[in-house]
């Protein structure tokens, strides 16, 4: 195929990505599993860098399950502790840079500290127009459904809809990210093949790419190669990881 066929219309608009293999990384170096949630903060950098480059619409990480709540006490503390002071040091480059910031997930169960950083993160970028950041924290699948579920029975209860009013159009509209597109493309890294409970309704047509490399590792190139390797299944195209590269050029 000729360079000049290839678009940015052709590569995936949502990219989530499921940041899997910190604690593995570090043990294989002889280091605490926090060593790895640190320098996984370098690999989300890069990501978000190349992303943006690329003219991807959204991206959406995640960072922490509902099912992390069941890790050690320490390594869920010092998680939070991570994830506060990557907030206050990152937002600003963000903001710089037109991005915009969203964490979605059950936040009630973070401390007041934590969810008033949050919100000052997100009031400050609310009003970029670039690429939506996703960070999924204490989020489920499960949990998104169930609370738009929720949200739908209590228009029933209060009149304000009938139940068969509900269809899947609706139903969108009350989940977490329903103003952008669905997902195009999941990453997941460090060679798990599962989902892991992550964006149940929103990866309903995705491409699920899993790599072996664990998330510290995940640098431009591997993202260039699983976007590389979404254009040729998605789009039945033979393009390359250096026409992939050169769209990031001419942005």
């Amino acid at each position: 195929m000729q360079k000049s066929q290839l678009s940015v219309d052709a590569l995936p608009q949502h990219i989530a990505i499921i940041m899997d293999g910190n604690g593995r990384w570090a043990k294989a170096q002889g280091k605490p599993r926090v060593f790895g949630h640190k320098n996984g903060v370098a690999a989300v950098r890069k990501t978000i860098s190349t992303a943006t480059r690329l003219g991807i619409k959204a991206v959406t990480l995640f960072a922490f399950s509902s099912e992390n709540w069941r890790r050690p006490e320490e390594e869920v503390g010092v998680l939070m502790e991570l994830f506060i002071t990557v907030l206050s040091t990152e937002v600003k480059r963000l903001h710089k840079n037109n991005l915009r910031l969203r964490i979605i997930g059950d936040k009630s169960r973070f401390s007041s500290r934590l969810q008033k950083k949050i919100a000052e993160a997100e009031a400050k970028t609310a009003q970029n127009t670039g690429m939506v950041i996703n960070i999924a924290a204490n989020y489920g699948g499960k949990w998104d459904i169930t609370q738009a579920m929720s949200a739908l029975a209590q228009k029933v209860e209060s009149g304000e809809l009938s139940s068969g009013d509900i269809n899947e159009e609706l139903i969108t509209q009350h989940l977490t990210m329903s103003d952008i597109p669905e997902v195009d493309l999941l990453i997941r890294t460090s060679g798990e093949c599962r989902i892991s409970n992550f964006m149940l309704w929103q990866l309903a047509y995705a491409e699920m790419y899993f790599t072996p490399i664990y998330w510290p590792e995940f640098g431009e190139d591997s993202l260039v190669e699983a976007v590389t390797w979404f254009v040729n299944r998605e789009r039945r195209f033979g393009c390359t990881g250096e026409q992939i590269k050169a769209l990031m050029d001419n942005q």
